[in-house]
């Protein structure tokens, strides 16, 4: 794969990767010879091989954690979601929200921020998601990659709303997603699925999960490919128009192997490619990736989680006029880079103290460039090239602190977050500047804190409460990146500071009898320099810092298990709204944009036995509104999905999937009455081996 502009970086990315991988299946090896030797040596002591067990897990989570609002999600759930997806299995949180209500099939990869608590408003994601410990989100746009995380490949997901502390806190404005890999156990020495839908689109995927002395590899990759639906309303068509066709697809390696009885390293790599068709030929958008990661992990009265990573991303997008059909802008290259690491210290607990101490580290450096076309007689008429360095050096430390029935939790960070090379630049097709801005470099240090207690007061009921405070760099690309959903100009805007959240919430946990489970969350948040689209001018916005969005709200999750029965439910209501103070104070009041007040959704399943299982998803989406100045309405939306899967021969599963199955009208995009629609009625009939 080739990065242009970026090739030295991919190549040493690669290298980087493949030695990783290498060593991690060397380890394997090594670990085994080991083993084996020490259970012949009769001069010495005899080890059983039994006596090394890797997990290819991070550390356990602290104590404190229930603290705060966390739900899980277990392998069983994330394999059952009908789209396949792992956008789908995220929103069975309530409150989870893309940019826009489209899936990574038929949006702009650039739209897919991750937010919780309905706290969207821009594409820039205000969760910290992780895979095995790595952040995911994109160097320079923020938007994270969901095509390239394939839901069977994961354990289990554990989703925790609210401001966060710890690794890599900086980044969990509103919440942390923590994607854990599973292990070749679990995956099976072979695993896949391939379908095809009513539209003739195809999924394919494929697992090889070899055992590798004490160790293991996981080889695996996936596929998908489509012509599309019709994302345009029949009667706003244009013979210009396209379906949203996509064709991506990943490969990942991973390998995981014992140092010690006590210690294992882990090593990742993933490799992805994204290419869509969105409202009109020609208006073709692309993301690719190649990233790596090396960890180690040591469990044992002084626990170490040390981490490094890597990632080279590009993005590319043509934008179509759309009353010409022709390409007026082709922001042909975005080369970016993203490196980081961290190192966390768990000592022996003392006196029921679990005490953290840590460092973490992130670099984020890229640029766009792109070239302005005319709409009418197809030649250049700018070329244009923007782009920066962004990093974060935080230090944190946390304590849980276990009393008996009663956990208290605490935290503290210190970041110092720096804003440095920005630049503009714009020249004429012959190369001649005549914009050449560079900004001021700008760094500063910020301390923010969590704390929480959380009090069993019987088998069945807990109660808890927290506090919190959190921060969010701007990305590159809301500092230094323009760009236009005609007729809409959104400008950048280089003077844009962080956010900043402070909040505090109340909650019970309670689980009266075996299999009934129910968790209800009171929150009160506030975002202050929240960052958002703000109307200047007619068919002209400019990203600007908002004084502030407050937010209170409720969330709620349950479920109950009677035998090969489940039910499991998640709503959130959520009152938000903006302070407009002078930075836009026609907005004061207004709720942010693409903030839904009510979302919720319920799915009953039933478990056969071995490879047999039915679902049906009912999901709402309550009213938003698409721009700050509440004009254009976005409907709520209540869909119907559904999986079925049954087993045939062995490990071999027939499995049927519905989505919108009452093929209700999903408004995605409304500019003006210019619509965009979600996905229609589909379904899906395949098998799965494994799965």
């Amino acid at each position: 794969m080739a990065f242009t502009g970026n090739n030295s970086i991919s190549r040493r990315l690669l290298s980087s990767a493949a030695l990783c991988a290498i060593c991690a299946l060397h380890g394997a090896a090594s670990a085994q010879d080991r083993s084996a030797a020490d259970e012949s040596d009769q001069d010495g002591p005899r080890r059983s091989p039994s006596t090394i067990v890797v997990t290819g897990e991070g550390l356990e989570q602290p104590a404190g954690t229930p603290a705060y609002a966390t739900r899980e999600i277990e392998r069983e759930q994330i394999l059952a979601a009908p789209s396949g997806r792992i956008e789908d299995v995220l929103l069975g949180v309530a409150g989870f929200q893309q940019f826009r209500r489209s899936d990574s099939r038929s949006s702009n990869p650039s739209a897919q921020g991750a937010t919780l608590r309905s706290l969207g408003g821009n594409a820039t994601s205000r969760a910290l998601v992780l895979l095995d410990g790595v952040p995911m989100a994109d160097p320079f746009f923020g938007y994270i990659p969901f095509n390239a995380i394939a839901p069977e490949r994961l354990a289990g997901i554990t989703v925790t709303r609210g401001g966060g502390s710890g690794p890599f806190g900086a980044g969990a404005l509103t919440g942390t997603i923590e994607l854990e890999s599973a292990d070749a156990t679990t995956l099976g020495p072979v695993s896949g699925r391939a379908l095809v839908d009513d539209r003739g689109e195809t999924e394919l995927a494929a697992t090889i999960a070899p055992q590798l002395g004490s160790g293991f590899a996981v080889v695996s990759g996936q596929w998908d490919r489509g012509k599309g639906f019709w994302t345009t309303p029949k009667d706003q068509r244009a013979d210009a128009s396209a379906r949203a066709a996509y064709d991506n697809w990943s490969v990942g390696l991973r390998g995981v192997a014992p140092v010690d009885a006590q210690t294992e390293v882990q090593a990742r790599m993933l490799v992805f490619r994204d290419d869509r068709t969105l409202r009109f030929d020609g208006a073709d958008s692309a993301s690719e990736g190649q990233d790596a990661s090396l960890r180690l992990v040591r469990r044992g009265e002084w626990s170490v989680d040390a981490l490094a990573y890597v990632q080279a991303r590009n993005f590319s997008n043509v934008v179509i006029s759309s009353s010409r059909f022709t390409p007026v802008l082709d922001q042909y290259n975005t080369p970016s880079t993203g490196l980081g690491g961290k190192l966390e210290l768990r000592p022996p607990e003392m006196a029921g103290h679990q005490l953290r101490i840590g460092a973490d580290y992130r670099r984020a450096s890229g640029t766009m460039m792109e070239n302005a076309i005319s709409a009418f007689s197809g030649a250049i008429t700018a070329r244009r090239r923007a782009g920066g360095t962004n990093s974060d050096l935080g230090f944190f430390v946390e304590d849980d602190w276990t009393l008996d029935r009663l956990v208290l939790t605490g935290g503290l960070r210190a970041d110092r977050t720096s804003i440095a090379d920005g630049f503009y630049r714009s020249a004429e097709p012959s190369g001649q500047l005549t914009i050449d801005e560079s900004y001021a470099d700008r760094s500063d240090w910020t301390v923010t804190w969590r704390g929480g207690a959380l009090l069993r007061v019987s088998d069945a009921l807990a109660l808890r409460g927290a506090a919190y405070s959190g921060i969010r760099l701007p990305t590159l690309n809301e500092l230094y990146r323009p760009f236009v959903v005609f007729p809409v100009v959104t400008e950048a805007n280089a003077a844009l500071e962080n956010e900043e959240i402070r909040g505090f919430e109340a909650g019970l946990d309670l689980t009266p009898t075996e299999g009934v489970r129910l968790s209800v969350t009171a929150f009160d948040n506030r975002i202050e320099g929240a960052i958002a689209n703000v109307t200047i001018a007619e068919n002209l916005r400019q990203r600007r810092n908002l004084p502030a969005i407050d937010a209170q709200g409720v969330e709620a999750d349950g479920s109950i298990e009677l035998g090969q029965f489940g039910l499991a439910a998640s709503v959130a209501y959520t009152d938000a709204t903006v302070d407009g103070g002078n930075t836009a104070p026609g907005l004061d009041g207004f709720r942010p944009a693409q903030t839904p007040r009510l979302t919720g959704s319920a799915t009953l399943s039933w478990q056969g036995g071995p490879g047999t299982y039915l679902a049906a998803t009912l999901r709402h989406v309550g009213k938003q509104y698409e721009d700050d100045s509440e004009t254009d309405v976005l409907p709520a939306a209540t869909t119907l999905d559904a999986v079925a899967r049954a087993r045939l021969a062995g490990r071999l599963s027939l499995v049927l999937r519905g989505e919108n199955l009452l093929d209700e009208t999903i408004v995605t995009r409304n500019s003006g009455g210019s619509i965009d629609l979600g996905v229609p009625r589909t379904v899906w009939v395949g098998l799965s081996w494994g799965l």
